[in-house]
């Protein structure tokens, strides 16, 4: 039975409503490729929110078009890709309730946020949406997210048990795993706590920083 002392977020899906604006930007990135090559990569891209697209550039090379992917077409891949979502992001609406628990959360625990997007790509968008004074810290990747969420562990100081990792994907359920912190989904998680968007993480807060089991 340990009080919460510190709230890490992802960002696409549970501050900001960018995900889709990133679906779209993975397949028109690999549409020249022809509708196979994109279904593929687009389904893939879903099942791993919140890895680095590096990664998933890597993965889609090496399984579905044959080839490792060279250095400086990966650079390539990551620009392209930034170009063709950034403005999108910039101009998605906040997750609801994102803002208000936000806003309530910093008022008792360091709120941290973490990333599978490149640091200072994240760090420029929360920047532009005036929202990262709304934070203690933004990490962005490399490297992945459990290890984004172990060196805030350190950074604050906290127990795993102390701190809610608050995600839309797999990859966020598996990274609270992994480090042994608290897990709330935005969406559905069946067995874990969830809600369709953040209002319900209201309840959350206010039940955690009494006591959490």
């Amino acid at each position: 039975m340990t009080e919460l002392a510190l709230v890490i977020l992802d960002c696409d899906g549970v501050i900001l409503e960018s995900v889709d604006a990133k679906t779209r930007a993975f397949a028109q990135l690999y549409r020249p490729h022809g509708p196979d090559i994109e279904r593929l990569a687009v389904e893939h891209h879903l099942r791993h929110g919140g890895v680095s697209r590096y990664e998933k550039f890597r993965y889609i090379s090496r399984q579905y078009l044959g080839r490792e992917l060279p250095a400086d077409e990966e650079v390539r891949l990551g620009e392209r890709f930034a170009g063709l979502c950034l403005e999108e992001v910039l101009a998605s609406p906040l997750v609801p309730g994102a803002l208000a628990f936000i806003q309530a959360a910093r008022q008792r625990v360091p709120v941290y946020v973490a990333s599978g997007a490149p640091h200072e790509e994240l760090a420029h968008i929360l920047q532009t949406r005036g929202l990262a004074g709304l934070f203690t810290g933004i990490f962005g990747s490399p490297p992945g997210k459990a290890e984004l969420v172990r060196r805030i562990l350190a950074q604050e100081g906290v127990l795993p048990r102390a701190a809610v990792l608050i995600g839309d994907s797999g990859t966020d359920e598996a990274a609270a795993v992994e480090t042994g912190v608290r897990f709330w989904g935005r969406g559905e998680f069946p067995g874990r706590e969830c809600s369709p968007d953040l209002t319900g993480a209201m309840v959350l807060l206010d039940r955690m920083c009494g006591v959490a089991q």
